[in-house]
């Protein structure tokens, strides 16, 4: 009895000493509520809640390795919220809505962490020594799995989630336990058989069509066109925005009552379909119409002309909500791209990649430049066949007529412009002749690429005011702009390069500290 009143009493000093050093349960206990920081506002907690896990910021309807932060480790931001969420109550509201809204299982850590990491996970049994180490992204989507299926708060707050390559391939069954209490998820990123109607893929589908009536985004590949047939039955997923069709092999009409069954859909993309042409954007069957989009590609569609999107423009729902136009291995040949211009009044976005095997012929009568008064970026990546013989390729011709329309003034708004011409802003610029050196009133950022380089090389183009063609103004961002090297045209009248050095970022990593490995 004496030995546990001595062993009391030491305990009841150690508490008295730790009060009156102030590390006291009132100040540091579980959602403490007192300091400065617990009354601050919700919106304001929530952006700084934001710096502090960037990705939690993701709304795109982008796979995991396509949404990737550009700099910092994810799963060590997404721990230092987690820590965060537990100082007081306030804080935990805040930090709870970023940690389930956009939810992102990582394969590794992005930094040295992942060594130490790797090496907990070995299993180190004398039985197993040599044992392959665990799987670290099933583990944490079975965590994650665990922890919304016992609180169904936390369920109704993921919109997003996002997961490795090899774990929704591998874990299919996993995912869809997790899927079936999360009745408000928008976007997630699926295995490849689920587009292809691969009978594994059976029960995925099957939870993702019951208990996520809010999907935002779909494809459909070979194989998949019963699918496709039910979606237009069952009036599933009526808010799909993005739908992705390839390969099938459907009806016209059959697909057209799909598409007009979708009443929110903004972005179709349609590729490998060699038997789809004019008439799906023609015909109207009845209330089966193609519906107006803000965004449509045409990938390999030789059959879809520009005839057909001229008719498909007439109509006045399509013109006001078209404003980006993807066009690749079609039938809209170069030569007609004015005729689209002068249909899409408020077009931001075009793009037309070609390969041609004859010159551009302008006429009789002659082809009227290319005009509008709202395109912003201009893909016209034109190269010329590799059968083609002369002294002259053929896709010059067509870069010839760019640049006509590019110096008559009739694209006042572009400013950004991609092309296939390794010498296109030489050409440019010395096409302009000094009767004509103050013509030029535009900033045009040009990206190059020629047919045997990599990379897009950027060069910036301003406002030229005098007859000596005096250099134009440098960008001041970094020498780098994604993937293309930057450049600066020389106004000398012969449009030489001048190589601008890359700056240095002065960033270095430093490793995350972190008390345990959780999910996130």
């Amino acid at each position: 009895m004496g030995f546990l009143k001595r062993i009391r009493s030491r305990s009841g000093t150690k508490n008295l000493e730790v009060a009156s050093y102030g590390y006291g349960s009132s100040q540091v206990g579980h959602y403490g509520t007192r300091g400065s920081g617990s009354k601050l506002p919700l919106p304001i907690l929530d952006k700084i809640f934001s710096y502090v896990c960037p990705h939690t910021q993701d709304e795109t309807y982008l796979p995991s390795e396509g949404s990737m932060a550009e700099y910092g480790c994810m799963p060590c931001d997404l721990r230092d919220l987690a820590q965060a969420s537990l100082v007081c109550s306030r804080w935990n509201e805040s930090a709870m809505k970023l940690l389930y809204r956009s939810v992102r299982i990582d394969a590794v850590h992005y930094c040295s962490k992942e060594i130490e990491l790797a090496e907990k996970r070995k299993r180190r049994s004398f039985f197993e020594h040599n044992a392959d180490p665990k799987d670290a992204p099933q583990q944490r989507l079975q965590l994650f799995s665990r922890t919304v299926r016992q609180s169904d708060s936390l369920g109704v707050l993921v919109l997003f989630l996002k997961v490795p390559y090899m774990t929704r391939e591998t874990c299919k069954a996993d995912l869809a336990k997790t899927i079936s209490v999360l009745p408000n998820l928008r976007y997630v990123d699926l295995p490849g058989g689920f587009f292809t109607g691969d009978p594994s893929c059976h029960m995925l589908r099957q939870e993702l069509q019951a208990r996520c009536p809010d999907i935002r985004r779909m494809k459909y590949l070979s194989g998949s066109e019963q699918s496709l047939l039910n979606l237009g039955h069952t009036q599933c997923w009526q808010g799909l925005e993005i739908v992705e069709l390839s390969q099938l092999n459907f009806e016209i009409t059959e697909l057209l009552g799909v598409l007009s069954s979708l009443p929110a859909v903004g972005e179709v993309t349609i590729s490998e379909l060699l038997w789809l042409d004019d008439t799906i954007l023609q015909v109207s069957l009845g209330q089966a119409r193609f519906p107006p989009l803000k965004k449509l590609e045409l990938h390999n569609v030789p059959s879809i002309t520009a005839a057909g999107l001229t008719a498909y423009l007439s109509r006045p729902e399509v013109r006001e909500a078209l404003t980006s136009l993807n066009l690749s291995g079609c039938g809209v040949l170069p030569s007609k791209l004015h005729e689209i211009l002068g249909s899409a009044p408020y077009l931001t976005h075009l793009s037309i990649i070609e390969i041609v095997s004859q010159p551009f012929h302008p006429g009789p009568p002659p082809t009227p430049l290319l005009a509008s008064q709202s395109l912003e970026t201009f893909h016209y990546e034109i190269t010329s066949a590799s059968g083609t013989h002369g002294i002259t390729k053929p896709h010059n011709s067509y870069y010839s007529y760019l640049t006509e329309s590019l110096w008559s003034g009739s694209l006042p708004a572009l400013r950004t412009l991609y092309v296939r011409d390794g010498r296109f802003p030489e050409s440019l610029v010395s096409r302009s002749l000094r009767t004509r050196a103050g013509e030029w009133k535009q900033s045009l950022d040009i990206f190059t690429k020629g047919l045997d380089e990599l990379e897009w090389k950027f060069s910036s183009l301003g406002p030229i005011t005098d007859l000596d063609l005096s250099p134009p103004h440098a960008p001041s961002s970094g020498a780098w702009r994604g993937e293309a090297r930057r450049s600066m045209v020389v106004g000398n009248g012969s449009g030489g390069f001048l190589a601008v050095p890359p700056e240095s970022s002065g960033k270095s990593g430093g490793k995350r500290r972190s008390l345990q490995d959780t999910w996130y």
